[in-house]
């Protein structure tokens, strides 16, 4: 899942992520109204400086526009000018802020707002900048509550000042602290109440580009179907008025939300068109870059060839800004991602474009840019095995991304060093500098999104592996408990980097370690590595204990998506029971030998990779299925919340459910029954078909003291978080609102909901990550436990099983895994539905008792 990747647009403020948890900063576009020198009364000589210092900063000369805007601020200040000394200074923080120099762009921001407070007649317009810059410094410094009032403040300004403009950026910007602080639904109101404002207005080029920020805000977000609908609005009209200046702009966000769609061929017709239609040679040079990348992640050479020597003549002769440096960068990073990178350029040329991009990044003061390229720099000499040049360079771009406690930066260059290191035999240092990366990826956790808007930055490729092959260097040798230990807790925090990236926020606080839970239950660690299939095993007051396999990942991939195949019914069983039982010897059989499993009733599987799709329950020995040796929960990895059984006698459950076709899905005729027969099991409130919308399921949340939520109704697992969602009768619900709705009562833990089943729910087809939707879904829900389905199974089945699981559930000192496992044995053996099809694809995620 490829992070958002952004080109700036230089405006009054830059389009910025800014926050831990993707609340994202969208300014008004080129159209915005602007403060102007003429409406200040500002000297001449002075009001140069700072129209000065404006385009250096449109064209990202950070480090000269602060020179600029400093001068400005002191000889405002001898003639005693303070509203234009505000002004100097607000501008001064937002260069600032880019530079990521954060002690003084907070210093100046200060110092212009005290100075305003000092005038009683400074103007609205003033009041709204200042205000709209100390927000985002606010927002990058976690404050998103206080960024809020900051910005609802701001756009009452903007209002006053009739900047149209102005106030849409403000409440864009109050949808993302919105977003940032958990608060998904008003947030989603709150653009589709800007969406239905813009649509009322004239068609104008303030229109226009209300759209396209909005658009862009949608795409942060992660709402790309969304995104795409308003941007191609926006582009209908600057057809329709003819505002050529802003077409290009909308095709290449157009362009990048198709890429984030997955659908190359409409990014490049988009792409091509903003490149054909632009007269602005910026935006002819990144629709080109756009295009040159999208051939390079599409595996399409002979298409990027041609365009290359041309990009990169184009590169050379750019004058040293930002932007000029970032597009050097991002152009050799793509090339760097491929192993035939030199059929497509020569290596030397490309390091002649680092060796000029860190010149040029020392001469405009740009320490991060210098990191990034010395980094990439490092990237060329090590294709080319050339390993102490690698070296030196990765260790310089290292040094000074310390300096400038880049984490971003420190975690790329470290896991390079640390590469180097392993290439050339020497594993402590190697060890070293991978702990050193990772220690870096887990300080910037939800940010992960929000690196650097100018650099590409992809989990797959820039933070998984990371991990691996530290788990790998780590599991190398004859590993001692302390190394055992480290790997462990690294799969721990590799699982919490996948959810954090799934949510493209930081998803939870640690809490208790689950081997700590439970003394009769074992954890099972698999992690899948290029050449072995490892297995940890964790349990209480035991030394950890390891066992491996040696198989190439291909091979195990492979078998695993065959046995996924083969849990179809019309597969051939008998293939299916030997694919199970060779996966059973990797992950079990070991174990089993050395007797390790003594005394243990629950299996915890916290699962790797594709091993997530697999229903682990239904592994087969020979004799008999997993699940009729031991109960089995699986685990997002995490720790979880202290434990707290449920009050067997007293169940209080809210079941809802849909059991007719509605919105496109087809009818599930059984879950009338299943609802009914739940709800005569334990003590319930019902809400079926009609009664069963998104708002009477949150009013019952919010108002019952329930600790059971049923929810038999069609939904979708998928890695990508639009397509995670619940159907309710007036619409889909995606993950993050359906959590925020069953979080709604209140922050006391007490309160959390104990059991959420979701009994009718399918994973997105052709996506060997969907079930990271599930593990999303029952960590953000707040509930202690989730079960749900991996696959959906005969209403009739599921309506069978539940019903038993309820039975079960009311036993005393039963635990949930135990209670799944005595339906799911129900199943096999008394009834039609004894194939693992009908009751394997039932899995319990989280807290097990």
């Amino acid at each position: 899942m490829a992070f958002l990747i952004k080109q700036r647009r230089w405006l009054y403020i830059n389009l910025s992520i800014l926050s831990l948890c993707l609340a994202v900063t969208i300014t008004p576009a080129r159209a915005s109204v602007q403060v102007s020198a003429s409406t200040l009364n500002v000297g001449a000589s002075v009001s140069t400086q700072i129209e000065q210092g404006r385009n250096l900063y449109r064209s990202g000369r950070f480090a000269e526009a602060v020179m600029v805007w400093q001068t400005a601020a002191q000889q405002y200040h001898t003639q005693g000018d303070r509203l234009n000394e505000a002004l100097s200074l607000s501008y001064l923080s937002l260069a600032q802020q880019e530079l990521n120099q954060w002690k003084a762009a907070e210093e100046s921001i200060e110092q212009s707002l005290k100075l305003l407070q000092t005038i009683p007649s400074a103007d609205a317009i003033l009041w709204a900048q200042v205000l709209n810059t100390q927000a985002n410094l606010q927002l990058h410094n976690g404050k998103a509550e206080i960024a809020l009032e900051n910005w609802q403040q701001a756009q009452k300004y903007y209002e006053q000042a009739g900047d149209k403009m102005g106030s849409l950026g403000s409440q864009i910007n109050q949808a993302q602290a919105l977003q940032s602080l958990g608060f998904y639904r008003r947030s989603k109101q709150q653009l589709e109440t800007l969406t239905q404002n813009l649509g009322a207005m004239p068609d104008s080029e303030i229109k226009v580009s209300g759209l396209r920020s909005l658009g862009l805000a949608l795409l942060m977000i992660g709402d790309s179907g969304k995104s795409q609908q308003v941007l191609e609005q926006s582009l209908a009209i600057a057809r329709k008025i003819e505002t050529t200046p802003q077409l290009s702009s909308i095709l290449l966000s157009l362009g990048k939300t198709a890429v984030d769609l997955k659908d190359p061929e409409a990014a490049l017709d988009y792409f091509e068109e903003a490149e054909q239609l632009t007269t602005n040679p910026s935006d002819r040079l990144q629709a080109r870059l756009a295009k040159f990348k999208l051939f390079i992640d599409y595996d399409k050479a002979e298409l990027a060839t041609p365009l290359a020597p041309q990009l990169l003549q184009q590169l050379k002769e750019l004058p040293p800004s930002h932007t000029s440096l970032y597009a050097a960068i991002n152009f050799v990073a793509s090339l760097n991602r491929q192993s035939n990178s030199n059929q497509i350029l020569p290596l030397k040329d490309l390091a002649q474009l680092m060796a000029v991009t860190v010149k040029s990044a020392q001469q405009i003061q740009d320490a991060q840019a210098e990191a990034y390229a010395l980094h990439q720099w490092g990237k060329l000499y090590r294709q080319t095995q050339q390993l102490s040049q690698a070296q030196e360079l990765t260790q310089k771009s290292l040094k000074i991304a310390r300096q400038l406690q880049a984490e971003d930066i420190i975690a790329q260059s470290a896991w390079q060093v640390g590469q180097l290191y392993k290439e050339q035999g020497d594993r402590s240092e190697a060890i070293a500098a991978y702990t050193e990366a990772v220690k870096s990826l887990k300080s910037i956790r939800g940010d992960l999104v929000s690196v650097n808007p100018d650099v590409q930055f992809s989990f797959r490729e820039s933070v998984e592996p990371v991990y691996r092959e530290l788990v790998g260097l780590l599991l190398d040798q004859e590993p001692s408990q302390a190394e055992l230990m480290e790997a462990r807790d690294l799969i721990e925090a590799l699982q919490v980097a996948e959810l954090d990236n799934f949510f493209r926020e930081a998803c939870l606080d640690t809490s208790q370690q689950i081997d700590q839970i439970d003394p009769n239950a074992t954890v099972v660690y698999p992690i899948i590595l290029p050449d072995r299939l490892a297995v940890i095993l964790s349990k209480t007051g035991q030394p950890l204990r390891y066992y491996v396999t040696k198989k190439s990942q291909a091979d195990i991939e492979q078998t695993l998506e065959k046995l996924l195949i083969g849990f179809n019914p019309v597969s051939d069983s008998k293939e299916r029971d030997r694919l199970s039982q060779e996966i059973y010897n990797w992950l079990i059989r070991p174990a089993e030998i050395d007797q390790a499993f003594k005394d243990t009733q629950t299996l915890v599987f916290v699962l790797d990779g594709r091993l997530r799709n697999i229903p682990i329950a239904a592994l087969y020995d020979g004799k008999q299925y997993l699940i009729e040796k031991y109960a089995v929960a699986l685990s997002p990895g995490m720790q979880l919340m202290a434990a707290r059984s449920l009050k067997q006698n007293k169940i209080n459950a809210i079941v809802g459910g849909i059991s007719q076709s509605r919105n496109g899905f087809s009818a599930l005729p059984a879950v009338e029954l299943e609802v009914k027969q739940i709800s005569k099991a334990v003590r319930s409130s019902m809400l079926l078909n009609q009664q069963f919308t998104s708002q009477a399921l949150a009013n019952r949340v919010k108002s019952s003291n329930a600790d059971v939520v049923h929810l038999a109704t069609h939904g979708q697992f998928s890695s990508r978080l639009e397509d995670t969602f619940l159907l309710t009768w007036d619409g889909k619900v995606n993950v993050k609102e359906l959590s925020e709705l069953l979080k709604n009562r209140g922050s006391e833990s007490s309160k959390a909901i104990e059991l959420l089943v979701l009994s009718a729910c399918d994973t997105a087809t052709g996506d060997d990550r969907a079930v990271l939707g599930l593990a999303g879904l029952a960590v953000k829900s707040g509930a202690r436990s989730t079960i749900a389905t991996l696959w959906p199974v005969k209403d009739k089945a599921a309506e069978m099983l539940m019903t038993r699981f309820y039975d079960q559930l009311r036993q005393p000192k039963i635990t949930k895994a135990e209670a799944l496992r005595q339906a799911q044995i129900n199943l096999i053996r008394q009834t039609d539905f004894h194939d693992p099809f009908f009751w394997s694809a039932f899995v319990l995620v989280g807290n097990w008792l």
